[in-house]
């Protein structure tokens, strides 16, 4: 039986690129073409991989993906094919702190804000969130485990114990716990 895709996703900002890091370090392979170099947002780099934008309407990328981690933004998550199962670890991390670190990166890169009040902002992303763990949920394709941003702070060794026993116990707890870094977390 083929391997499960391993995916890290929730709201941008939220930690996907720590829990990235956090994988890689235990040991997991992930895709990343590294095409967004490390910046001051995100210093020790995004782990992204561009073709998974295009999912919907090329999801050949996901012939390398089984036993792998991949990074996929909340929003694509259903694009993700049937024919594959998938394991994913969902981030979490308070709004209020997901919607200052967007401002501080968009100040930074001096791209257009949103026009929208932080309320409205967070109340729709709240609302996307809730609505994609439900569709997670109603689909057999999917394994999900919620963690928490600051979980990986307070409790590294814990939480990489989590994640490991989630994703079959074959990682480096211990060097999972080793790559989260507490002057990275920055808007409080």
């Amino acid at each position: 039986m083929e391997q499960p895709v391993t995916v890290v996703s929730g709201l941008p900002r939220s930690g996907t690129s720590l829990m990235m890091q956090m994988l890689a370090a235990g040991g997991l392979p992930i895709l990343s073409d590294s095409l967004r170099p490390p910046d001051e947002d995100n210093p020790r780099g995004y782990f992204e991989l561009e073709a998974v934008k295009n999912t919907s309407k090329d999801p050949s990328w996901l012939r390398d993906a089984p036993g792998k981690a991949v990074k996929v933004i909340h929003l694509l998550l259903r694009d993700l094919p049937a024919g594959h199962s998938y394991q994913v670890i969902f981030m979490r991390r308070p709004i209020d702190e997901v919607l200052r670190s967007q401002k501080a990166m968009i100040r930074r890169l001096g791209t257009p804000a949103s026009s929208l009040p932080d309320a409205r902002l967070a109340e729709i992303f709240t609302r996307q969130v809730e609505n994609v763990r439900q569709w997670l949920d109603a689909a057999p394709r999917f394994r999900v485990l919620d963690v928490e941003f600051h979980e990986c702070f307070r409790e590294p060794l814990a939480t990489a114990d989590r994640i490991n026993a989630f994703l079959g116990g074959t990682l480096n707890s211990q060097a999972m716990a080793s790559a989260v870094e507490p002057v990275l977390h920055r808007q409080r």
